[in-house]
């Protein structure tokens, strides 16, 4: 996983089981998009705070330091950062009901299918 320049076809992936997150990373990135990685929210609000300027943040909502919930809360009082769209990965029962709750644009449910995943990333990113 590398650095994300604006403009690019990056992709930022929130995700505190490293297993998933280097699972989903190697997907795309065989896709040709730019990937970055983080553990936590805290760690994903450092990196885009530092510059890294994905098209689109794919978020887990159980993660440990700073939470689903908390990041995107975060995210969304930032204008810096307000508009990137967030895309909820999570084996929660209540899914649906999570997303509409955090103004998520989308979600998918763990565990998350190959195509299923590809077709969802590629509608948010610009060719």
């Amino acid at each position: 996983m590398g650095t994300i320049e604006q403009g690019s076809r990056g992709v930022l992936i929130v995700e505190d089981d490293p297993d998933i997150r280097e699972t989903i990373a190697q997907i795309l990135e065989e896709e040709g998009y730019e990937v970055r990685g983080a553990s936590n929210g805290k760690q994903a609000l450092d990196l885009l705070r530092e510059g890294a300027r994905p098209q689109l943040i794919l978020l887990d909502l159980m993660m440990p330091i700073l939470d689903g919930w908390g990041f995107r809360a975060e995210q969304r009082s930032d204008p810096r950062i307000a508009d990137i769209p967030v895309i909820v990965i999570s084996a929660d029962g209540n899914l649906r009901q999570q997303a509409t709750k955090i103004a998520a644009n989308g979600y998918l449910r763990k565990p998350v299918g190959i195509e299923t995943l590809l077709s969802t990333v590629a509608r948010y990113l610009k060719p």
